[in-house]
Protein backbone atom coordinates (compact mmCIF):
# COMPACT_ATOMS: atom_id res chain seq x y z
CA UNK A 1 0.00 0.00 0.00
CA UNK A 2 1.65 3.20 -1.26
CA UNK A 3 -0.10 5.83 0.78
CA UNK A 4 -0.28 4.51 4.34
CA UNK A 5 2.33 6.31 6.43
CA UNK A 6 3.66 4.17 9.30
CA UNK A 7 7.05 5.83 9.76
CA UNK A 8 7.94 7.91 12.78
CA UNK A 9 8.68 11.58 12.14
CA UNK A 10 12.44 10.90 12.23
CA UNK A 11 12.09 7.92 9.87
CA UNK A 12 10.01 9.98 7.44
CA UNK A 13 12.70 12.68 7.36
CA UNK A 14 15.37 10.03 6.76
CA UNK A 15 13.52 8.00 4.10
CA UNK A 16 12.00 10.94 2.18
CA UNK A 17 14.39 13.90 2.45
CA UNK A 18 13.17 15.64 -0.71
CA UNK A 19 9.49 15.57 0.26
CA UNK A 20 10.45 16.64 3.80
CA UNK A 21 12.54 19.55 2.49
CA UNK A 22 9.81 20.76 0.12
CA UNK A 23 7.22 20.70 2.91
CA UNK A 24 9.62 22.59 5.20
CA UNK A 25 10.12 25.21 2.47
CA UNK A 26 6.32 25.52 2.09
CA UNK A 27 5.88 26.18 5.79
CA UNK A 28 8.85 28.52 6.17
CA UNK A 29 7.84 30.58 3.14
CA UNK A 30 4.24 30.70 4.33
CA UNK A 31 5.38 32.17 7.66
CA UNK A 32 7.74 34.65 5.96
CA UNK A 33 5.21 35.76 3.34
CA UNK A 34 2.54 36.12 6.03
CA UNK A 35 4.84 38.59 7.77
CA UNK A 36 5.88 40.42 4.59
CA UNK A 37 3.29 41.11 1.88
CA UNK A 38 6.14 42.49 -0.27
CA UNK A 39 7.93 39.13 -0.13
CA UNK A 40 4.69 37.35 -1.03
CA UNK A 41 4.20 39.59 -4.06
CA UNK A 42 7.84 39.22 -5.10
CA UNK A 43 7.71 35.38 -5.05
CA UNK A 44 4.19 34.86 -6.44
CA UNK A 45 3.48 34.34 -10.10
CA UNK A 46 2.20 37.45 -11.89
CA UNK A 47 2.32 37.10 -15.66
CA UNK A 48 2.75 40.82 -16.29
CA UNK A 49 6.07 40.76 -14.39
CA UNK A 50 7.18 37.46 -15.92
CA UNK A 51 6.71 39.01 -19.37
CA UNK A 52 8.87 41.89 -18.13
CA UNK A 53 11.77 39.51 -17.39
CA UNK A 54 11.09 38.33 -13.81
CA UNK A 55 11.48 34.68 -14.79
CA UNK A 56 12.01 33.44 -11.22
CA UNK A 57 8.23 33.80 -10.91
CA UNK A 58 7.92 30.59 -12.95
CA UNK A 59 9.72 28.71 -10.13
CA UNK A 60 9.03 30.41 -6.81
CA UNK A 61 5.21 30.04 -6.91
CA UNK A 62 5.70 26.26 -6.64
CA UNK A 63 6.74 26.83 -3.02
CA UNK A 64 4.63 29.86 -2.02
CA UNK A 65 1.06 29.61 -0.71
CA UNK A 66 -1.42 32.41 -0.11
CA UNK A 67 -3.46 30.97 2.78
CA UNK A 68 -3.07 28.54 5.67
CA UNK A 69 -5.58 25.99 4.27
CA UNK A 70 -3.75 26.18 0.93
CA UNK A 71 -0.31 25.41 2.37
CA UNK A 72 -1.66 22.70 4.69
CA UNK A 73 -3.65 20.93 1.96
CA UNK A 74 -0.79 20.98 -0.55
CA UNK A 75 1.76 19.90 2.06
CA UNK A 76 -0.52 17.08 3.21
CA UNK A 77 -1.01 15.97 -0.42
CA UNK A 78 2.74 15.93 -0.95
CA UNK A 79 3.32 13.94 2.26
CA UNK A 80 0.69 11.45 1.10
CA UNK A 81 1.59 11.08 -2.58
CA UNK A 82 5.27 12.08 -2.76
CA UNK A 83 7.09 9.37 -0.78
CA UNK A 84 6.31 6.42 -3.08
CA UNK A 85 7.56 8.36 -6.10
CA UNK A 86 10.64 9.61 -4.24
CA UNK A 87 11.45 5.97 -3.40
CA UNK A 88 10.83 4.80 -6.97
CA UNK A 89 12.66 7.57 -8.77
CA UNK A 90 15.39 8.39 -6.28
CA UNK A 91 16.03 11.83 -4.82
CA UNK A 92 17.53 13.53 -7.87
CA UNK A 93 14.99 12.30 -10.44
CA UNK A 94 12.11 13.03 -8.09
CA UNK A 95 13.08 16.67 -7.46
CA UNK A 96 13.93 17.19 -11.15
CA UNK A 97 10.55 15.75 -12.17
CA UNK A 98 8.66 17.73 -9.53
CA UNK A 99 10.30 21.03 -10.49
CA UNK A 100 9.93 20.37 -14.23
CA UNK A 101 6.20 19.73 -13.87
CA UNK A 102 5.70 22.74 -11.59
CA UNK A 103 7.60 25.09 -13.91
CA UNK A 104 5.81 23.83 -17.03
CA UNK A 105 2.43 24.21 -15.30
CA UNK A 106 3.37 27.83 -14.55
CA UNK A 107 4.50 28.31 -18.16
CA UNK A 108 1.08 27.04 -19.28
CA UNK A 109 -0.55 29.61 -16.99
CA UNK A 110 1.76 32.29 -18.35
CA UNK A 111 0.44 31.68 -21.89
CA UNK A 112 -3.19 30.96 -21.02
CA UNK A 113 -3.90 32.84 -17.77
CA UNK A 114 -4.53 36.40 -16.71
CA UNK A 115 -1.73 38.96 -16.84
CA UNK A 116 -2.41 40.53 -13.46
CA UNK A 117 -3.79 37.71 -11.27
CA UNK A 118 -1.41 36.69 -8.48
CA UNK A 119 -0.98 32.92 -8.42
CA UNK A 120 0.98 30.58 -6.18
CA UNK A 121 0.99 27.05 -4.83
CA UNK A 122 2.41 23.58 -5.35
CA UNK A 123 -0.81 22.29 -6.94
CA UNK A 124 0.52 22.18 -10.52
CA UNK A 125 3.46 20.03 -9.45
CA UNK A 126 1.27 17.85 -7.22
CA UNK A 127 -1.23 17.29 -10.03
CA UNK A 128 1.78 16.24 -12.08
CA UNK A 129 2.43 13.52 -9.50
CA UNK A 130 -1.20 12.44 -9.97
CA UNK A 131 -0.46 12.35 -13.69
CA UNK A 132 2.50 10.03 -13.11
CA UNK A 133 0.29 7.75 -11.01
CA UNK A 134 -2.38 7.93 -13.71
CA UNK A 135 0.17 6.79 -16.26
CA UNK A 136 1.17 3.96 -13.94
CA UNK A 137 -2.45 2.82 -13.63
CA UNK A 138 -2.87 2.51 -17.39
CA UNK A 139 0.61 1.48 -18.52
CA UNK A 140 2.56 0.09 -15.54
CA UNK A 141 0.11 -1.73 -13.26
CA UNK A 142 3.02 -3.89 -12.09
CA UNK A 143 4.22 -0.89 -10.07
CA UNK A 144 1.05 -0.09 -8.12
CA UNK A 145 -1.30 -2.21 -5.99
CA UNK A 146 -5.08 -2.24 -6.46
CA UNK A 147 -5.86 -0.38 -3.20
CA UNK A 148 -3.49 2.41 -4.20
CA UNK A 149 -5.12 2.54 -7.64
CA UNK A 150 -8.50 3.16 -6.00
CA UNK A 151 -7.11 5.95 -3.82
CA UNK A 152 -5.38 7.64 -6.77
CA UNK A 153 -8.47 7.44 -8.99
CA UNK A 154 -10.67 8.98 -6.28
CA UNK A 155 -8.17 11.81 -5.66
CA UNK A 156 -7.77 12.47 -9.39
CA UNK A 157 -11.53 12.67 -9.95
CA UNK A 158 -12.19 14.85 -6.88
CA UNK A 159 -9.14 17.00 -7.63
CA UNK A 160 -10.09 17.63 -11.24
CA UNK A 161 -13.72 18.35 -10.37
CA UNK A 162 -12.75 20.86 -7.67
CA UNK A 163 -10.15 22.52 -9.91
CA UNK A 164 -12.81 24.76 -11.41
CA UNK A 165 -13.85 26.49 -8.17
CA UNK A 166 -13.37 30.21 -7.55
CA UNK A 167 -9.80 31.35 -6.92
CA UNK A 168 -8.29 28.06 -8.12
CA UNK A 169 -5.66 27.96 -10.86
CA UNK A 170 -7.35 25.27 -12.95
CA UNK A 171 -4.89 25.85 -15.80
CA UNK A 172 -1.92 24.80 -13.61
CA UNK A 173 -3.92 21.84 -12.26
CA UNK A 174 -4.97 20.52 -15.67
CA UNK A 175 -1.63 21.10 -17.36
CA UNK A 176 0.29 19.73 -14.37
CA UNK A 177 -1.72 16.52 -14.67
CA UNK A 178 -1.24 16.35 -18.47
CA UNK A 179 2.51 16.98 -18.13
CA UNK A 180 2.76 14.23 -15.49
CA UNK A 181 1.04 11.75 -17.81
CA UNK A 182 3.21 12.86 -20.74
CA UNK A 183 6.39 12.36 -18.69
CA UNK A 184 5.25 8.87 -17.68
CA UNK A 185 6.89 7.03 -20.60
CA UNK A 186 10.18 8.84 -19.90
CA UNK A 187 10.14 8.68 -16.08
CA UNK A 188 8.04 5.64 -15.13
CA UNK A 189 8.93 3.15 -17.87
CA UNK A 190 12.53 2.95 -16.60
CA UNK A 191 11.42 1.72 -13.18
CA UNK A 192 11.69 -1.96 -12.31
CA UNK A 193 8.88 -3.48 -10.19
CA UNK A 194 11.22 -4.23 -7.26
CA UNK A 195 12.25 -0.58 -6.72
Amino acid sequence: MFFIRTESFQQFLKFYPVVSTIVAIHLILYILTSISIDLERMLSGINFFIADGEYWRLVTPIFVHLSLPHVLFNSFSLILFGPALESMLGKFKFILTYLTIGILANVAYFYLGSDLVQHAGASGAIYGLFGLYGYMIFARRDLIDSQSVQIVVVFIIIGLLTSFGPGINFIAHIFGFIIGVALGPIIIDRIRPNY
